[in-house]
């Protein structure tokens, strides 16, 4: 079956760029695996017109909306592998079909990298978060910042206006004399006793233990884990990546178009910075870009 644009992935950048391709009337089909990065959060935050949503709900009403759309298709399943064919690309599905398209757009995602602690996993993404925008709000009481990367202290710049805040360097994380002083003039509390295991009954969050034993009271904390793109298409297409403080992202240039003619990706998979509505902003560039090159050729 041939398509004029493929898109992999069906969150909110793909089905952003899923969206206007749809409204210019083209052929589009999207596929998903069902494993979003925000499947563990209730709900999402700082979206505009969605604040306080589930994820899954978004999504759905989403899916609602684009399937009126006669041009729309949706596939539920995972694409393995992915190769220039004729003028386009083929994408071999999970399930042994094969589907061509004459553009791409990965809006892969990222898969999250948790440090290896008790009681983290089964609290992420609800009292255990990695971004202060999206969740702060709704976390009350002591915060905690674990220092998992260099950048770490300046998260813990941010937390305080959410709450009392400590940064636990984790035996770890240098902090310089600068960055003390900026800490202690936001009233950040330093801790470089390591953190070894989270308490009370999850998903709630009612303290640490750190490695001297004493228990510190914290009622949220933030983490920055390290991050991969879930799927190999990007790898397997020939398209260049660039090296991040939290992992490697597809590069892309302005109009999200990565270095294989063709093949356009958004979302967290290609971005540092990730957030919902960057994600769903990339994804509309993404597809109008996709668009264009359609009819414009794939000249840069």
């Amino acid at each position: 079956m041939s398509f004029d644009v493929i898109v992999v992935g069906g969150s909110f950048a793909g089905l952003a760029a899923a969206l206007q391709l749809a409204r210019a009337r083209r052929k589009v089909l999207v596929v998903d695996a069902g494993m979003p990065r925000n499947r563990y959060a209730a709900h999402s935050h700082g979206f505009l017109g969605h604040d306080g949503k589930a994820p899954a709900q978004i999504l759905s009403e989403s899916i609602d909306q684009l399937l009126r759309y006669p041009g729309m298709s949706l596939r539920q399943g995972m694409a393995m592998a992915a190769t220039p064919a004729g003028a386009g690309f083929r994408l071999a599905l999970d399930d042994g079909a094969t589907v061509d398209g004459q553009r791409l757009i990965l809006a892969l995602g990222v898969r999250d990298e948790l440090p290896a602690m008790p009681g983290l996993a089964e609290r992420w993404g609800q009292t255990v978060v990695h971004c202060p925008y999206c969740h702060g709000y709704e976390l009350e009481g002591p915060l905690g910042v674990l220092g998992t990367h260099p950048n770490s202290a300046h998260q813990a710049l941010l937390v305080p206006d959410w709450g009392p805040t400590t940064l636990f360097t984790q035996g770890t994380l240098v902090v310089d004399e600068a960055e003390e002083t900026q800490l202690a003039n936001r009233g950040v509390r330093i801790e470089r006793q390591p953190v070894v295991e989270l308490l009370g009954e999850a998903p709630r969050l009612d303290g640490v233990r750190l490695a001297d034993g004493r228990i510190e009271p914290i009622h949220g904390l933030f983490v920055a884990p390290r991050t991969s793109v879930t799927s190999p298409l990007a790898t397997q297409l020939g398209c260049a990546f660039e090296d991040g403080p939290m992992g490697s992202i597809i590069r892309v240039d302005g109009m999200q178009q990565t270095s294989i003619p063709g093949v356009f990706a958004a979302g967290d998979a290609a971005t540092h910075f990730t957030n919902a509505t960057r994600a769903a902003a990339a994804g509309v560039m993404a597809g109008v870009a996709a668009h264009r090159s359609l009819f414009m050729g794939l000249a840069a």
